[in-house]
C-alpha cells in the first residue's frame, strides 16, 4: 500500500479499512515529564493556556510520532464550568476537589445559572477550543486532532462525588437518574464545539466499568443515554462524527452492550485480554489500546513495549495506544517504541 498520513491511517483504522501498517495513537494523555522538558511547558500551565496545551499536544506526533493528538490531558476541564473546584498541580493531573456542588443531599440537581453560554464561556473549557484551533493551523488533514468530553456518569461523579454517587446507584436510583438527565446534553454541547473548532473525532469518556458497578447497571441506566446522544456529536455538515468511548478497568463482560451504544471505537485497559476483547466486539465496534501502562510503558524495558504492543497487533486491535492516561514518569522512548513497532508491522 501506499503510505498514508496520520489522520488517513487513524481514520481508516476507524472505519475497518485497510492501512499501510497499525495506526499509533494518543487516545488518552501521552503527556510525560520528559515531554515537558523537550517542549519547555510545564503543569499546570499547559492544562490551563491554549499555547503551551497545544504544543505539549502536537509533540505527541512531532516527537514521538504517534498518528493522532489530543489536548485534554486531565479529566477536569468541564468541572469549573459545572460549579466544581479543581486542584491544578505542577506534578500531577489536574483533579476535582471533594467539595462537589452537589454532594449536599439538600442540594437542588440542576446545572448553573447562565448554561449552556456560561459553560462555553468558561475559561478552562475555552482553553480546549483554543488549543484545538491552533493543532488544525499547525496539522491541518496531515495529523488526526482528536477532542476529549466527559460521559455524563463520569460528570456525576465530579459534580455529586463518586462514593455518593454509586451508593446512590442502590439507595436513591431516583437521584441518580436525575443526575445523567441533567448532565446528559454537556457532553453533547462539549463535543460539537470541540469539532467545530477542528477536532476529528471526539473520545468519549465514562468510566461505569466493571471495576465499580454491574454490567447490568451499565445497561438500565447509562446505555440509552449513550444510544441518544452520540448520534448527536455530528460535523458542521451533519454528518456523524467519529465517537470514541473510553472506560478504564475490567470491561469484557460490558462489550456486547458497548457495541450498541453508537461509538465507533471502545478505548480499553489491559486488564481485559486483547483477544477476548476482540472477539466480543465481533467487529460491530472498532478497538483502540491496549499496552500497559504501569507494568510495561513506566517500568518495563524496550523490549517489553514491543512485545506488549505486538500483542495487541496481533490480536488485531485497530487502533494500538497505551491503555490509559501514561504516568507522568513514563519514558519518552517507551512510546517511540509503541510506533516503531507499528512501524514495523507494515501491511502486505
Amino acid at each position: 500500500m501506499k503510505k498514508m498520513t496520520s489522520k488517513e491511517r487513524f481514520m481508516a483504522g476507524l472505519n475497518g479499512e485497510p492501512v499501510d501498517r497499525p495506526p499509533a495513537a494518543s487516545v488518552v494523555s501521552v503527556i510525560n515529564f520528559e515531554l515537558m522538558d523537550m517542549v519547555g511547558h510545564q503543569f499546570p500551565v499547559a492544562n490551563q493556556e491554549p499555547e503551551p496545551m497545544a504544543e505539549l499536544a502536537a509533540s505527541a506526533h512531532d516527537i514521538m510520532g504517534l498518528d493522532s493528538v489530543m489536548p485534554v490531558f486531565g479529566i477536569a476541564q468541564e468541572c469549573t464550568a459545572l460549579g466544581c473546584e479543581v486542584d491544578w498541580p505542577d506534578d500531577n493531573m489536574p483533579t476535582p476537589s471533594a467539595e462537589a456542588p452537589w454532594r449536599d443531599r439538600d442540594a437542588e440537581i440542576k446545572l448553573p445559572d447562565g448554561y449552556p453560554d456560561s459553560f462555553l464561556e468558561d475559561k478552562y473549557v475555552k482553553c480546549v477550543l483554543d488549543a484545538i484551533r491552533l493543532l488544525k493551523e499547525h496539522f491541518g488533514d496531515e495529523v488526526m486532532i482528536l477532542g476529549k468530553v466527559m460521559g455524563p456518569w463520569t460528570l456525576s461523579y465530579h459534580v455529586y462525588n463518586v462514593q455518593e454517587f454509586l451508593l446512590d446507584t442502590i439507595l436513591d436510583s431516583d437521584r441518580t437518574k436525575k443526575s445523567l438527565e441533567v448532565l446528559a446534553p454537556v457532553p453533547v454541547l462539549f463535543a460539537k464545539a470541540q469539532i467545530e473548532a477542528g477536532a476529528d473525532a471526539v473520545v468519549w469518556a465514562d468510566h461505569a466499568t466493571g471495576d465499580l458497578v454491574r454490567n447490568t447497571m451499565y445497561e438500565e441506566m447509562l446505555l440509552p443515554y449513550h444510544q441518544n446522544l452520540v448520534p448527536q456529536v455530528t460535523y458542521p455538515n451533519g454528518d456523524q462524527a467519529p465517537v470514541i468511548l473510553h472506560c478504564c478497568g475490567n470491561t469484557l463482560d460490558r462489550i456486547q452492550l458497548f457495541r450498541e451504544g453508537g461509538f465507533a471505537a471502545y478505548h480499553f485497559e489491559s486488564a481485559n485480554d486483547p483477544y477476548k476483547m476482540v472477539a466480543g466486539a465481533e467487529g460491530k465496534v472498532k478497538l483502540a489500546g491496549n499496552v500497559n501502562n504501569p507494568v510495561t510503558m513506566l517500568n518495563g524495558n524496550l523490549d517489553e513495549v514491543r512485545e506488549a504492543t505486538q500483542k495487541a497487533i496481533d490480536a488485531k486491535v485497530d487502533i494500538i495506544a497505551p491503555e490509559c492516561a501514561v504516568p507522568l514518569q513514563t519514558p519518552v522512548a517507551s512510546l517511540k517504541e509503541l510506533v516503531q513497532t507499528c512501524k514495523d508491522n507494515p501491511s502486505n
